[in-house]
């Protein structure tokens, strides 16, 4: 299993466990706060276009299959299936705050909520999910506070500040402070390969300051841009307060690993997604 990396960023923990293969950032896992992980394509039970560790129910995957690769990824985790809930992603920035009511939305049970790109709880044992297949997922741990959030930022979510939007939430809900906070800019498409239209980079261009944009995208002989949606979030969060130090970005394309990663400009909607899995460990709600 060879991965294809990118240099000069935070280095992710390739980890195999009981068959699955799922990936860690060291920065979180030293904290000793937080369980969490970005699945991969290996080590679930799914079929075809969907093998074989597939996390959505709404792409035509056997429910049964999914479930599975569900229960697999919680045990390892060592947290509780029932206690996931999953996020219902439209491209917005909005954001749900999870309390214990909320507890298997969206796999043991209906979600009663619909247009949620962002999580966010205190709750120690709740599980957050989000998906993705190129799009960007944002893990934060307020560790003074004991609160985290995990939020999914493609370009759309990116240009409107789904980084902001998530730390906003978790101020009013928790009283996070920026300059408390560890991120993790987690494995996405990567700027080689995210090529975009000249409304898209207006977009960006008009969303961030004009200082900025040389290390956002550069336009090609085709006329078309290449994206840089790591760099984007990572200046989101460093104008939110966020300590430089504090924010740690994948060296991990998905569109760079088809093979391990369901990536959507690989493979169009013939494919399965990935989850991340955010989790405060029960022992963190001790003071």
């Amino acid at each position: 299993m060879e991965w294809k990396r990118k240099t000069g960023k935070e280095p992710l923990t390739i980890n195999e466990e009981q068959g699955v293969v799922y990936l860690t950032f060291p920065a979180l896992e030293t904290t000793d706060l937080v369980r969490h992980a970005f699945s991969t394509r290996v080590g679930g039970v799914s079929e075809g276009k969907f093998s074989s560790m597939n996390f959505t129910f709404t792409r035509g995957d056997r429910p049964e299959h999914v479930m599975e690769n569900y229960r697999r990824m919680a045990a390892i985790l060592g947290v509780d299936k029932n206690q996931m809930v999953l996020s219902w992603q439209t491209h917005t920035t909005n954001v749900r705050m999870v309390t214990e009511e909320d507890a298997g939305k969206g796999i043991m049970r209906e979600r009663d909520y619909q247009d949620i790109d962002g999580l966010i709880t205190n709750v120690p044992g709740m599980t957050l999910v989000t998906f993705y297949a190129d799009c960007v997922p944002l893990y934060v741990l307020d560790p003074i506070h004991k609160a985290i959030g995990l939020s999914h930022s493609g370009w759309r979510g990116t240009v409107n500040r789904m980084g902001n939007a998530t730390l906003d939430a978790m101020k009013r809900a928790y009283g996070t402070k920026a300059e408390d906070v560890i991120v993790c800019i987690g494995p996405s498409i990567c700027q080689d390969c995210f090529e975009v239209g000249e409304e898209v980079a207006d977009a960006f261009g008009k969303a961030f300051d004009s200082r900025y944009h040389h290390h956002l995208y550069y336009q090609k002989e085709n006329g078309k841009y290449q994206l840089d949606l790591w760099r984007a979030n990572e200046i989101i969060f460093e104008e939110a307060g966020v300590c430089s130090k504090n924010i740690h970005v994948t060296d991990i394309c998905t569109h760079c690993n088809p093979q391990l990663l369901f990536s959507h400009r690989t493979s169009g909607n013939e494919r399965g997604n990935l989850a991340a899995f955010l989790c405060l460990k029960k022992e963190a709600g001790k003071i």
